[in-house]
């Protein structure tokens, strides 16, 4: 258990000061008039949460399942990455050092693909691979509104690819896993499709969007476990509100096309990255945080007051993007930052160091 603290947990911090970055930058885009400090933060808002954070920790949870050394360079070089870019240090040598630690992801992947060639690791490296890509691209110098399809791609298959493996419990079909790769390639040539003709691709993307949300709905063992009680029923409660949020983003990116900015787009990217994934963070994190950090997490109720926040707030905010109301799409930014330092807050307090 001290071993982990030791190793991990100088990691996790490192993703956690690009949360708080992104947090401070995704405010001062929201018009929350926060000084900037080293950089301004604004413009590196979704790079931080994404590559900075939410990289880092994907990164980390592959390394300690893996448990070869060299696995760890993907998270450290993702989480120094992010830290450069808040300084202000030097802009290209964070985006290498991000690129470079995604890239590292797609080996992870390629090692648990020799020890588990199956659809899901094959999704999931797939994810890594869209994730290094875009970070490329980034590198290279295309705007983030392009290279955040990318990023989406990555987070959704990741995702996706877990539930899939979890999913075997219920003895899925062929024809349902013929199905799953049909969403997950119509989602891989959205991206793809979106380098040539952006409107296009995006609306193919968020087909591909809804196809995968529809599937967990209809396969993911979470349609049993909400039936259970104490955790199971959280975990569940978390997937299927998730790919409800998901399904949303995929209908938005539909309807509205490839729009590279305001309120339309951050009704899209939002209701992915929060209403789909910090959803899905919040689910996993009784399980994944315990195997990182060597630590006991006892779920408790006051749990779904961080989930039920997050979901209102973001509806708020999306009403207020689609409707043109500013006050609910800055208020509504604004408390998705406060449900998820909740989140925080509520599972440190039921966190526990195991017994040596």
């Amino acid at each position: 258990m001290a071993d982990k603290l030791r190793l991990h947990l100088p990691l996790m911090l490192m993703g956690m000061l690009s949360l708080l970055a992104a947090f401070a930058g995704g405010l001062m885009r929201l018009g929350w008039g926060i000084p900037p400090a080293f950089v301004n933060l604004s413009v590196l808002h979704g790079p931080l949460m994404i590559s900075g954070f939410l990289g880092t920790l994907i990164s980390l949870e592959r390394a300690v399942a893996l448990k070869y050394r060299w696995t760890y360079l993907a998270p450290f070089l993702t989480g120094a990455g992010g830290i450069i870019l808040i300084t202000g240090l030097h802009f290209a040598s964070g985006v290498i050092l991000i690129t470079l630690g995604s890239l590292s992801l797609v080996f992870i992947f390629v090692a648990i693909f020799r020890l588990q060639a199956a659809l899901h690791t094959l999704i999931m490296g797939l994810g890594a691979f869209l994730w290094f890509a875009g970070n490329l691209l980034w590198l290279l110098g295309l705007p983030v509104y392009v290279v955040v399809l990318w990023w989406a791609g990555f987070l959704v298959l990741t995702i996706a690819g877990e539930r899939l493996e979890l999913s075997r419990m219920l003895q899925p079909s062929l024809g349902s896993r013929v199905s799953f790769l049909a969403a997950a390639l119509i989602i891989l040539s959205g991206i793809v499709l979106a380098g040539f003709s952006f409107d296009a691709g995006i609306r193919l993307t968020g087909a591909g969007m809804i196809a995968i949300a529809l599937w967990l709905f209809r396969y993911d063992i979470a349609r049993r476990t909400v039936r259970q009680p104490g955790l199971p029923r959280f975990i569940a409660v978390c997937l299927l509100s998730g790919y409800a949020w998901l399904s949303l983003s995929g209908l938005m990116a539909l309807r509205y096309g490839g729009i590279a900015g305001g309120a339309r787009y951050d009704a899209i990217l939002h209701s992915v990255f929060l209403g789909f994934v910090f959803v899905m963070i919040f689910g996993h994190a009784p399980i994944i945080f315990p195997a990182v950090l060597g630590v006991s997490i006892s779920f408790k109720p006051r749990f779904y007051l961080h989930l039920i926040l997050l979901h209102l707030t973001l509806i708020v905010r999306v009403a207020g993007d689609l409707t043109g109301w500013f006050p609910g799409r800055q208020w509504g930014g604004l408390l998705n930052v406060v449900a998820i330092l909740l989140f925080f807050a509520n599972t440190l307090s039921a966190t526990r160091l195991r017994s040596p």
